[in-house]
C-alpha cells in the first residue's frame, strides 16, 4: 500500500511541475553556483533512472532529485502554434519532446542511462545539473543535442547569450535550416526573450 502512495506522490510532483511549465513557468531554479562546464571533457558518468519529464529540459530521477540538462533550454512560449498538424503551444512541444526522448533513451539502456554532473543546488528537492547520454544506432548520443536536433528545444545560452556548448548552437542552426520540429512552422518566431529569461545554465 505504501508503494501505491509513493507512486501517487511522484505523479503529483511530476504533474505540478508539468502544469506550471505548460503555463510558461519553469519552476526549476537556476544554478546557485557557476557550473563546471569544462568538466564535460573528462566525463564522470553516473547511472540515472528517470521517473518523468518536468519541463522541456529537466526530469525527475528515481532517487528523488531533479536532473536539469545543462546544454538545452525548453521553449517557454505559450502562444498557439501548429505542430505536426495539431494546434498546440511551444511549451507542450518541448515537454512532449523530452517525454518521448526519455522513453527512447530508457528503452535503449534498460530503463537507465548515464549522466555527467556539472553542479547541483542543495535543498529539497535537490537539483542536479547534468548532461546525459544514451546509445542509438551504435553511437553515444547526448539527450540535449538530440532534443535540439529534433527541433523541440533550443541550445542553452548563458547571460551573455553565448551557447553553453558551441556544438549545440550549431545543431540548432542545422535544425532551423532543415525546418525540423518547431522550425517547420512558418509563423514561428524564435522566442529569444522567453528562451533567455528561463533558467540560464551559467552565471
Amino acid at each position: 500500500m505504501a508503494l501505491a502512495g509513493e507512486e501517487d506522490a511522484v505523479s503529483r510532483f511530476v504533474g505540478h511541475y508539468q502544469e506550471a511549465y505548460a503555463e510558461g513557468r519553469d519552476l526549476i531554479p537556476a544554478p546557485q553556483k557557476p557550473l563546471d562546464t569544462a568538466s564535460i571533457g573528462r566525463l564522470d558518468l553516473h547511472t540515472i533512472t528517470p521517473e518523468g519529464a518536468l519541463s522541456g529540459s529537466a526530469f525527475l530521477a528515481a532517487d528523488g532529485t531533479i536532473v536539469k540538462l545543462v546544454g538545452v533550454q525548453g521553449c517557454l512560449s505559450t502562444e498557439q502554434m501548429e505542430f505536426a498538424g495539431l494546434q498546440t503551444t511551444c511549451t507542450m512541444v518541448s515537454l512532449a519532446g523530452l517525454t518521448a526522448l526519455l522513453g527512447e533513451a530508457e528503452a535503449a539502456a534498460g530503463n537507465a542511462f548515464p549522466c555527467h554532473f556539472l553542479g547541483q543546488n542543495n535543498g529539497s528537492p535537490t537539483v542536479r545539473f547534468a548532461e546525459c547520454f544514451f546509445m542509438k544506432d551504435g553511437e553515444t548520443q547526448s539527450l540535449s543535442q538530440v532534443l535540439i536536433s529534433k527541433g523541440v528545444a533550443f541550445a542553452a545560452r548563458d547571460r551573455t547569450s553565448r551557447a553553453v556548448f558551441p556544438e549545440y548552437a550549431q545543431a540548432e542552426e542545422r535544425a532551423q535550416k532543415a525546418k525540423a520540429g518547431i522550425w517547420a512552422n512558418a509563423h514561428f518566431e524564435h522566442p529569444y526573450g522567453e528562451r533567455y529569461r528561463a533558467n540560464p545554465s551559467t552565471d
